[in-house]
């Protein structure tokens, strides 16, 4: 029964089983081609991802991908963030939205200011 099993998913999606078995590779990047990749991938509209598959010559998905901003939160950073906010107690997903809220803020400021 698992190897029909196996043979079924195999044979319905074929593409999504070579992506499951891609990995990560990270490069510790000097500070030049850390700012040159990621400006090429931001005047471009990309991700650095997608600039670094090209230059070494790789297929690039150009399906549509939404953007994302990424941080890192500790349970002691949801605690400092509520704190912040003025919460009674720690609600994640209202962090996240006062975090949200505070990042959009913030890029209306800037933008607002361009010189």
């Amino acid at each position: 029964m698992t190897e029909n099993k196996n043979n079924s998913l195999s044979e319905k999606w074929p593409t999504e089983r070579s992506r499951v078995r891609a990995t990560q590779v990270a490069f510790d990047a000097s500070e030049a081609m850390d700012i040159c990749i990621r400006k090429a991938a931001y005047e471009r509209g990309i991700s650095p991802s997608d600039v670094i598959r090209e230059i070494i010559g790789l297929k690039v998905n150009k399906g549509v991908k939404r953007k994302r901003l990424t941080v890192s939160l500790s349970e002691d950073d949801y605690q400092l963030l509520a704190k912040k906010y003025a919460l009674n107690r720690v609600n994640k997903s209202l962090v996240k939205q006062l975090v949200y809220e505070e990042l959009q803020d913030y890029a209306e400021l800037k933008s607002n200011i361009k010189t």
